[in-house]
């Protein structure tokens, strides 16, 4: 069967396995401190984003948003908070970009998972090692899946043992079920058993996840389109007034009453937007 489509079982080079490059990285994910927390939470999104830009490449990115929006809308008003305001939000568009795109990246390699496990099941049928039949669903899965599969396969054919070259992969896709499956090729590798029947099982299930998930976003569309349009409407509101009439803010900030009544605004909406976005993260996680 490897004779008829053309694929040959992987040579391992244990020569080569201390040349990998370390991935960039801001912060250890291990400190308890909030700034090693948010370090490690960009580290992961660039890395689950699939963009192929480092941590500090995507800073310097943010920095140039924020200085051309900040200097155009200077330049447009002579303002200094309505540039501070355009800066943080030129600061902040790259990132909301990033987050998107692991969102769509995510998704797709989420619907190409069952496909994948049940190939794998097939290939294990055959009387393949767990390498072999890794190598070769590897090579027949389209991308993104397929080219985070490449690379756990290919550190096995340089060397490092399956265990090894497979931990890394639910940290740069940022799924559950593919640690699932990382854990259970690494079980039945150590332990044995029947391969097959969990791999089958394990497709069935993600199969009726992505069905349920699937119900749950038809029947919650509306509530997720009413909090988007409540986390939108206020910026909008403002963006309107100060387009209409471009001393409105400095006439609000000009009074004790206007500052203390926009900072409490400001906090408001920043709370509420983090709440409601960690309630429909939350609805899709359950």
């Amino acid at each position: 069967m490897a004779a008829t489509t053309g694929w040959q079982p992987p040579l391992t080079q244990p020569d080569f396995s201390d040349i990998l490059k370390e991935q960039e990285t801001f912060g250890t994910g291990r400190g308890e401190g909030a700034a090693d927390q948010i370090n490690s939470w960009f580290d992961e999104l660039m890395l689950q984003s699939g963009l192929g830009i480092s941590p500090s490449m995507m800073v310097a990115l943010c920095l140039c948003s924020a200085i051309t929006f900040g200097g155009a809308l200077f330049v447009w008003q002579e303002n200094l908070l309505t540039t501070a305001v355009a800066a943080l939000v030129g600061f902040m568009l790259p990132v909301i970009f990033t987050i998107m795109a692991r969102t769509r990246r995510q998704d797709k390699m989420t619907s190409q998972i069952p496909a994948m496990l049940e190939e794998l099941a097939r290939a294990a049928k055959t009387g393949r090692s767990v390498e072999q039949s890794m190598a070769m669903v590897a090579s027949d899965t389209p991308d993104p899946l397929g080219a985070e599969l490449k690379l756990a396969t290919g550190r096995v054919e340089m060397g490092i043992p399956l265990k090894d070259a497979l931990r890394d992969l639910p940290r740069r896709t940022g799924l559950m079920t593919l640690g699932l499956m990382c854990m259970t090729l690494v079980v039945q590798q150590q332990t044995g058993g029947d391969l097959v029947t969990v791999l089958e099982r394990l497709s069935r299930t993600v199969r009726d996840r992505l069905l349920f998930m699937g119900r749950l976003r038809a029947a919650t569309a509306a509530s997720r389109a009413t909090a988007i349009l409540m986390i939108v409407l206020p910026p909008a509101v403002l963006a309107f007034f100060v387009y209409r009439k471009p001393t409105y803010l400095d006439e609000l900030l000009s009074s004790a009453w206007g500052r203390n009544s926009t900072i409490l605004a400001i906090c408001l909406e920043i709370v509420g937007a983090l709440w409601v976005l960690r309630i429909l993260k939350d609805s899709e996680r359950s």
